[in-house]
């Protein structure tokens, strides 16, 4: 025989899947384990917010008499399962007997005092605001939530990658080495000294060296030591006793080497 469920009828329940044949000894079950909730409302403010719409009430328009009849109802069939949630509602219940009784007792009218506010008007503000409230949170339950809708992924990298520099060979410091010592030669100053050369005294030199009556090849007459400013003054010098006819300059032919001689008319010169 089975029991109801599909269960062999030794078998008490399950758990996980797996069969329980007997209940555990010590097992210990709270008073306030096993709970029985008609509807799933968060407060009183909630309930009556249920039963307006629930009527198709207008919430600025509440008719007193058939809602708290219906609170006291739901408040009532709480009571027989969890005197402590019901507290709160309670207290509610004796607001809107307030409320109503206010409403249903006739007042004088007097001329004195300013036309008296709606009994409900407080009641009506905090449905109201609530409704707001709970139009909001429920906005915000939509939205993704972690651990809800979605798991947080995290990825671990156990290596670490390092850059690869290039490696450098000997031939790429020659190349800037060489870059520099261009760049140096370019950006280096260049001083100027003046320097203090006579064409007279060159020419009295090379009257020297013709003091014989035989010709002188022509490259002969000037020093390389002296630099190119002392050629070019030798030079000079050399064209000033060509001018002054103190010197013969002649060539055997096309081409040939040139000969400077000292003329006749030098001889009394140095």
């Amino acid at each position: 025989m089975a029991a109801p469920g599909g269960l062999p009828e030794s078998v008490v329940g399950r758990m996980y899947g797996e069969p329980i044949f007997d209940l555990p000894k010590d097992l210990y079950i709270p008073p306030d384990a096993l709970e029985v909730i008609l509807e799933a409302f968060e407060g009183p403010l909630d309930l009556l917010l249920y039963l307006i719409r629930k009527a198709n009430i207008n919430v600025l328009d509440i008719p007193m008499v058939p809602l708290t009849a219906q609170y006291l109802e739901y408040v009532e069939a709480m009571r027989h399962h969890n005197l402590e949630l019901a507290a709160d509602y309670l207290l509610m219940a004796a607001t809107l007997l307030e409320i109503k009784s206010r409403m249903l007792l006739p007042r004088p009218p007097k001329a004195d005092e300013a036309e008296e506010l709606d009994p409900r008007a407080e009641l009506v503000r905090r449905l109201l605001e609530y409704e707001q409230i709970k139009r909001a949170a429920a906005r915000l339950d939509q939205l993704p939530r972690v651990e809800r809708d979605f798991e947080w992924v995290g990825v671990f990298v156990a290596e670490k990658v390092v850059e690869r520099q290039p490696t450098v060979t000997l031939h790429d410091l020659q190349l800037a080495w060489l870059k520099i010592a261009r760049q140096s030669r370019l950006k280096r100053n260049h001083t100027i000294q003046r320097e203090e050369l006579s064409v007279r005294e060159h020419m009295t030199i090379i009257l020297r060296k013709l003091s014989d009556d035989a010709f002188v090849v022509f490259e002969t007459l000037f020093d390389h030591t002296l630099g190119p400013a002392g050629l070019v003054v030798s030079f000079l010098a050399t064209l000033e006793l060509v001018k002054e006819r103190l010197v013969v300059v002649t060539q055997n032919e096309a081409f040939a080497p040139i000969y400077v001689k000292r003329a006749d008319v030098a001889a009394g010169f140095d």
